[in-house]
């Protein structure tokens, strides 16, 4: 299967929207990919529940059951698997781009996959230093489709 790093705004997009193209990829592709994230995400996701509960306009049980919905097919990964040499090389990169994103950009090092994300700043950033390393979502969901068409047939 196709291994994946999902960024942080991605599982965000997903929590607001759970009919949107983004979120039907994560709840229903797991048979088709495997979703990788660090567990920093758990934490970030907390950190912006509240904001997150508003935008979506989720009690706190809805939040908790949109929060276990859209991370159930997404491994998440301790970050001290990270060899610290593709955590370096992944801080050397986001050091003039943004240093937040190293995490992911090490962690699709390791795992030698696509890093998904939403965050324009990083995806032209990595594409100035020559680095294909992002996948669209606009490209994910039409990979999405053609593997479900195959998958039906």
């Amino acid at each position: 299967m196709t291994k994946i790093i999902v960024d942080s705004n991605i599982i965000f997009s997903a929590m607001l929207n759970l009919d949107s193209r983004i979120a039907q990829i994560l709840i229903n592709g797991g048979d088709l990919y495997d979703f990788y994230s660090p567990k920093y995400v758990r934490t970030e996701i907390w950190e912006h529940q509240d904001k997150l509960k508003k935008i979506a306009k989720l009690d706190d049980e809805e939040f908790i059951e949109v929060y276990e919905l859209v991370l159930k097919n997404i491994t998440i990964l301790d970050h001290s698997i990270i060899p610290i040499e593709k955590y370096k090389k992944a801080a050397e990169i986001c050091k003039t781009i943004d240093v937040e994103d190293t995490i992911f950009v090490a962690f699709s090092y390791f795992l030698k996959c696509k890093l998904w994300t939403g965050d324009k700043k990083l995806i032209n950033g990595l594409k100035k230093k020559e680095k294909e390393m992002t996948i669209s979502t606009a490209d994910f969901y039409k990979d999405f489709l053609q593997k479900n068409k195959h998958k039906k047939s």
